[in-house]
């Protein structure tokens, strides 16, 4: 890293070179920004890949870059000298280094191996946000907005942001999506945004996978700013069509060959029950403690990371913490370990590419999928004994190309579905702007409402033969 400079650089794998300002450099070196460093990206996808070893930290800089290269094209931009300037308070300068605030912190509220454990968290439910009397989800979106705008102290993420005059509010909204501009959100939440350009190279990258690929550059050049009812919006020409279908192939590619695949899925489904566990018990921080921790303790809340998770998780396990129930202690072994479950596979945990609108069919695939669950579980209730357990890890989201258009009219927030957030928009040749499920020449036109339902169901080895005996599995 260059420190001579007034604006620092940094270099990175995938971009090169990547210019920081004063205030984002200042930010990066704050206990808060740290603490990304120690989180891995993929969780546990490296016990299959091994490569994939890379951070938060390196990939929140990369969605940054992206949020300005995309500004960048759009005209949205002010020169190095303006946006490195904190006497200089011009809406164009500001909003150019609100939203690269916005991108650079989007994360920083991220979990202990980042969303494994985090679906735990959300389930256990343990604080009900007094503090801010909202109700939110115990997530890492609010977790991130909590330390935004509860930081406001010498090397806190609110003190540094009011230092240069930018308004801690202004960047948690953005974080969350719900900003007044339009172009601002869908530029960081969208279908194609800077968020997900960035992990599918960087993924694909470390990984050595290549399903994440996809040419940025094309896909960069192609950003537009259209007009909708006095909004502006984000959309992509028509030119780029097949480089946005291409970028949408990639994600479903990936979402459903690496993060959902039976093969690497398996450690983070288990290292998100031993947490769960661990919370009930009373074994790892709560939710209310991570947020006393971000007012009060910063450099304690630095631990909270994939090194504190695999320590609790060890020490449980060695010190007989985990004695009391054998069916964690066996997790815990097979986390620590890389011991991997057996996979069950029958009719009713079969990946499947399913119709989003078809609600009714959808239901009745899942429910027999519980089902099968249960049956499994008296099977082994039955017949087996505590070392004869299984793991469940159905979908709790859809592996989709896009939102269909009946699930968009049914969520929308206005009259307007080009308004909406999400959706990618395509510019056409007269300059008409359409969503991109409603172009005819797309291939996601037929494939809009297509999702894959990526059931994975886990058992102990003398469970899997216990079952093998009774027929279940195939």
């Amino acid at each position: 890293m260059d420190v001579t400079s007034k604006n620092k650089i940094i270099f990175d794998p995938l971009y090169g070179f990547i210019t920081l300002t004063p205030l984002e450099w200042e930010i990066i070196h704050t206990p808060f920004y740290q603490r990304l460093r120690w989180i891995k990206q993929l969780g546990f996808t490296f016990y299959t890949f091994p490569g994939a070893e890379h951070s938060r930290f390196g990939h929140s800089i990369g969605v940054m870059f992206n949020a300005h290269k995309i500004l960048e094209k759009l005209g949205k931009t002010v020169s190095d000298t303006e946006l490195s300037d904190p006497r200089n308070l011009s809406p164009e300068k500001m909003f150019h280094q609100s939203i690269r605030l916005a991108a650079l912190l989007h994360d920083l509220g991220t979990f202990m191996f980042s969303h494994t454990t985090e679906m735990a968290y959300i389930k256990y439910g343990e604080t009900t946000h007094e503090k801010n009397g909202k109700g939110h989800p115990d997530d890492h979106e609010h977790l991130g907005s909590f330390i935004i705008k509860n930081t406001d102290y010498p090397g806190g993420i609110t003190y540094t942001l009011k230092k240069y005059h930018i308004d801690p509010q202004k960047i948690s909204n953005l974080v969350k999506g719900i900003d007044p501009s339009t172009l601002a959100n869908q530029i960081l939440h969208s279908e194609v945004d800077c968020d997900r350009m960035d992990y599918l190279l960087r993924d694909a990258h470390y990984s050595g996978i290549k399903y994440g690929t996809y040419d940025r550059d094309y896909l960069l050049h192609h950003f537009r700013v259209a007009n909708v009812s006095g909004h502006e919006i984000l959309t992509i020409n028509h030119n780029a069509l097949h480089a946005v279908e291409d970028f949408l192939m990639a994600r479903f590619a990936w979402y459903s060959q690496v993060i959902r695949s039976a093969r690497g899925a398996r450690f983070d489904a288990i290292a998100e029950e031993i947490c769960f566990y661990m919370l009930e018990k009373g074994k790892i921080y709560s939710y209310s403690q991570l947020m006393d921790m971000i007012e009060h303790k910063p450099e304690v809340f630095y631990t909270f990371n994939d090194q504190y998770f695999m320590q609790q998780v060890h020490h449980q396990y060695v010190s007989g913490g985990f004695d009391k129930n054998l069916r964690i202690k066996d997790l815990a072994h097979a986390l620590l370990f890389e011991r991997a479950p057996r996979t069950i596979k029958c009719e009713e945990f079969k990946q499947r590419i399913l119709n989003q609108d078809d609600d009714h069919l959808n239901e009745k695939i899942m429910k027999k999928a519980e089902e099968k669950v249960k049956e499994i579980k008296e099977i082994l209730k039955k017949k087996g004994s505590d070392s004869d357990w299984i793991l469940e890890d159905l979908p709790k989201k859809n592996i989709i190309f896009v939102k269909s258009r009946k699930k968009l009219i049914k969520s929308k927030t206005g009259e307007n579905l080009l308004l909406e957030r999400d959706p990618a928009k395509i510019l056409m040749d007269n300059g008409e702007v359409r969503l991109l499920g409603d172009v005819e020449n797309s291939i996601i036109n037929d494939l809009q409402n297509k999702f894959n339902f990526v059931p994975n169901v886990y058992c102990s080895e003398s469970a899997y033969e216990i079952l093998k005996a009774e027929g279940i599995v195939e």
